[in-house]
């Protein structure tokens, strides 16, 4: 699953790599939870010929996709995480997955490794090598709430983890490559099985995985220590028993 990720890159590189004329002013956000407001971006409008319209917009959603025909918000799950194999067929993200397919801009995600029976879980920063930011493949809907308001919100797919993550868990996001950014978002003429290629773990070494503290665990820590590498504390050596042979003085 993803239950936490940030995103610290500048507005203009966010630009720069989704196409966007004007992302926004945003500030780094190292410890992105969900319910809060993230990026999204999708498809455009369809330009007439000869418009230079954006080929892509961005918006903020709610992490936690509601969909539409939601009666009680308040009776259903957190759907933070939407699993990229089960998506289209699951009633919950059937129609965001053939109509409302996004990307959410992320510097990384963070995952937490089960270190055994009386150990905590230890936090890593998964942070991609050699770059400043990836695409999450994400899902979004618009609720309408009785008053009439309406909320946008949004889910990240997932996938089995690559085999170097999965030493740390199972499931990590769908990335989708630049290279892939028009398919993915294209809603109009692509259906999800056209695009179900696209739901797999990229290859291993994309991310580097960067033990750090606890801090993250809470959401009010906020700031760039909360990437920085702390070593995990050594599991404490168990008591040996004593030998067969040593004497006693019983």
């Amino acid at each position: 699953m993803c239950g936490r990720f940030a995103l610290v890159a500048q507005p203009q590189d966010v630009e720069a790599l989704f196409a966007l004329i004007d992302a926004g002013d945003f500030p780094p956000r190292y410890n992105i939870a969900p319910t809060q407001p993230v990026l999204v971006v999708t498809a455009g409008p369809q330009p007439e010929p000869g418009s230079n319209l954006p080929a892509r917009r961005a918006f903020l959603t709610r992490w936690g996709l509601i969909p539409g025909w939601t009666k009680d918000p308040s009776k259903m799950p957190l759907l933070i995480n939407a699993r990229g194999e089960t998506a289209a067929d699951k009633p919950a993200f059937k129609a965001a997955m053939r109509h409302r397919r996004a990307l959410i801009p992320a510097s990384g995600f963070y995952e937490w490794k089960d270190m055994g029976k009386g150990r905590p879980a230890q936090p890593f920063w998964m942070k991609p090598k050699g770059r400043a930011l990836v695409a999450f493949a994400a899902l979004w809907e618009t609720f309408a709430e009785p008053g009439g308001s309406e909320i946008d919100t949004a889910a990240i797919v997932t996938t089995q983890a690559s085999e170097d993550i999965a030493q740390i868990h199972h499931r990590m996001p769908v990335v989708i490559a630049p290279e892939n950014f028009e398919r993915w978002l294209d809603c109009r003429t692509l259906e999800p099985r056209d695009v179900a290629d696209l739901m797999h773990p990229p290859e291993p070494g994309l991310f580097e995985a960067v033990p750090v503290a606890d801090l993250v665990n809470k959401v009010a820590n906020t700031g760039p220590q909360l990437q920085a590498r702390v070593e995990p504390a050594p599991e404490s050596p168990k008591a040996k028993p004593a030998a067969a042979d040593q004497l006693s003085l019983f």
